[in-house]
């Protein structure tokens, strides 16, 4: 399907339930092509009275859905994972045109995101609890699971597909109703999901999806209505914050995956090669936009000179370009916003006497480009150590130790991912159980994958999604004594 066709064939009013309505004001906003600049589509703007229509067809369904047989739940998720899976390239080209990464990203991303119904639909039947004698001798204690209730998603831009899709997966699958609130940025791939996953048999009313471009005046009386029972989020630290404070007034089960600053931690006697191919895949997976992407490179010194050389040459072929064309290794930025945030960082390295190897400038033009830049040498005081960059930047630092090394990895405030490259596995383990993060690569430059649990600690938030305890976040445990 060419691009115009594409774009004309996607849902863009509210999907409220099992059906397309416009906002309730008659609002609209324009979602952009990064690569441009340019107008791609107007979407309906939902505002409070839309959430609270939503709201009102998520509570009304809640009770048929969770009491729907697992099996039925899961064929229906099973379904929308081969959906997905048949028009895996509309979903690529869709997510290249509003969020701008290359067509290879937004392939891998498709696979990625349909494999958590296919993952869902087969938890969905494991939900388990226990029976067992009280050890007193009193009696019997069963204890069982259940839905917690209606939820509200608020997911990201830069996986329009995925980071709904492992929220969404596993509330299905527990029997809880969902409200969507996709990023305002890239809202048509999940109004093509709701669509597809209606397709699919999902009875009216258990899925919405309200694309705003007012966030909080959308998403605060839902919170605010003791119908909500749970809030899942994925962006920022700081709004995750502010979404936690609203939500203690309901004692909302939460989940919040927010912000990293990944160190990748290169020992002396790692295998270079594997360690520059893997620090491509960690910090150039989705143009350097993710939140598990590589943001501070720390290589033991005697090492250090000779990773970043083969570090830049292994960049410098990162091609800028429209992620349609098919000679683009690397697409734009999201918008202009980001596009300064990554460029204010590298300047601000420079300042401090960080040395550029290869990139540190906006290209200009229409879209909003930044290209692969490697920064050796990067001081400690130099903020892209600290804050999440975001962006295609790799910066450089050196230290002498194995505590050294774990000392400037765990010096953040985050706690989402680390990548360790090691031939020692005594080192590996050593490491990896030091790491004050939820997830460690270890010799790999790439860790997501649905049958494991995804998410972090310290500022980067709590909560689990992928793998087994995923669908945990979306259940209550109910304990029933026996006499």
């Amino acid at each position: 399907m060419d691009e115009r066709t594409l774009i004309e064939s996607v849902p863009t009013k509210l999907w409220i339930g099992g059906k397309q309505v416009d906002a309730a004001s008659g609002a609209t906003f324009t979602v952009v092509n990064p690569a441009t600049g340019e107008p791609l589509a107007e979407v309906a703007d939902a505002g409070p009275a839309d959430g609270l229509l939503a709201l009102d067809a998520a509570a009304a369904a809640q009770r048929e859905w969770a009491a729907t047989p697992a099996r039925k739940r899961g064929e229906i998720l099973r379904a929308v994972f081969e959906a997905i899976t048949a028009r895996a390239d509309d979903f690529a080209l869709l997510m290249t045109l509003e969020m701008g990464k290359v067509l290879a990203e937004s392939r891998g991303e498709v696979a990625y995101g349909a494999e958590f119904f296919r993952w869902f639909s087969e938890e969905a039947v494991r939900i388990a609890g226990r029976y067992t004698h009280a050890p007193a001798g009193t009696g019997r204690i069963l204890v069982g699971k259940a839905p917690v209730g209606p939820c509200l998603a608020i997911t990201p831009w830069n996986f329009p597909l995925a980071m709904g899709t492992r929220k969404i997966g596993p509330a299905l699958a527990a029997g809880c109703t969902m409200i969507v609130k996709p990023a305002a940025e890239t809202p048509l791939t999940m109004l093509l999901l709701g669509q597809l996953i209606a397709d699919a048999g999902l009875p009216d009313g258990v899925l919405s999806v309200l694309p705003t471009s007012n966030a909080a005046a959308l998403t605060g009386p839902l919170i605010d209505d003791p119908r909500l029972r749970k809030l899942t989020f994925t962006g920022s630290t700081g709004v995750g914050r502010k979404l936690i404070e609203q939500s203690a007034k309901g004692l909302l089960r939460t989940s919040m995956e927010l912000g990293g600053n990944a160190p990748f931690v290169v020992f002396d006697d790692a295998d270079l090669d594997a360690a520059v191919d893997g620090a491509m895949l960690a910090k150039l997976r989705n143009g350097g936009e993710a939140c598990t992407a590589a943001n501070r490179f720390h290589v033991q010194n005697s090492v250090r000179e000779e990773f970043a050389a083969r570090l830049t040459d292994r960049m410098r072929s990162m091609t800028l370009g429209p992620g349609t064309d098919p000679d683009s290794k690397l697409g734009p930025l999201i918008n202009p916003a980001q596009l300064e945030t990554v460029s204010e960082l590298v300047r601000d390295a420079v300042a401090v006497g960080a040395q550029v190897r290869l990139g540190g400038q906006a290209p200009g033009g229409p879209g909003y480009f930044y290209p692969a830049t490697v920064l050796a040498d990067v001081p400690v005081e130099a903020r892209i150590l600290r804050e999440e960059v975001f962006g295609p930047v790799a910066a450089i630092a050196g230290f002498d130790t194995e505590e050294e090394g774990i000392a400037a990895a765990n010096d953040t405030e985050y706690g989402l991912a680390a990548y360790i490259y090691t031939q020692s596995l005594d080192r590996a383990l050593r490491v990896a159980e030091a790491l004050e993060t939820g997830m460690v690569g270890v010799n790999r430059g790439v860790i997501s994958d649905a049958a494991a649990p995804f998410g972090g600690v310290k500022s980067s938030g709590f909560g689990r999604e992928g793998g087994s305890e995923g669908i945990e976040e979306y259940l209550e445990t109910k304990y029933i004594a026996l006499q």
